[in-house]
C-alpha cells in the first residue's frame, strides 16, 4: 500500500504506507521542489503539509511532534512549538499564519 499526495497535476506517490511510523513524520521532496511533510497519526490516519517553518523559514515541521488539541491533530514545530493543524493548516498559535495542506490518501500498489 501506498501513500498519494494530490497534486495540481494528480495524485504523486511519496512513499509505502509500511515505512511511516505512527506518531512521526517524514519530508517528501515534490516535482517542483516544494517539500511536504507526511505523517501517520497513531490511529494509521495519513496527513500531508508543507513542511516549511513559516515562523523560521527552515524546512522542519516534519520533524515536529504530534498531538491533539480540541479534537483536532496538530503537528508542534521542533523550532519554537508553533502548533499546525494536519487538516486545515492553520496555525493554533497564531491565526494569521498558515501551511499548505495536500490531499493524502492511501492507495493498493499496483
Amino acid at each position: 500500500m501506498t501513500v498519494e499526495l494530490r497534486l495540481a497535476e494528480g495524485w504523486l506517490t511519496v512513499c509505502e504506507l509500511s515505512s511511516l511510523t505512527p506518531g512521526r513524520g517524514v519530508a517528501a521532496l515534490l516535482p517542483d521542489g516544494n517539500q511536504a511533510a507526511v505523517f501517520l497519526d497513531r490511529a494509521g490516519r495519513p496527513y500531508a503539509i508543507g513542511n516549511q517553518d513559516p515562523f523560521t523559514g527552515a524546512h522542519v515541521l516534519s520533524r515536529g511532534l504530534l498531538g491533539w488539541a480540541a479534537g483536532r491533530p496538530f503537528v508542534a514545530s521542533p523550532l519554537l512549538k508553533q502548533r499546525f493543524d494536519l487538516e486545515s493548516g492553520r496555525c493554533l498559535d497564531d491565526e494569521e499564519v498558515a501551511v499548505r495542506t495536500y490531499p493524502v490518501r492511501t492507495a493498493w500498489a499496483p
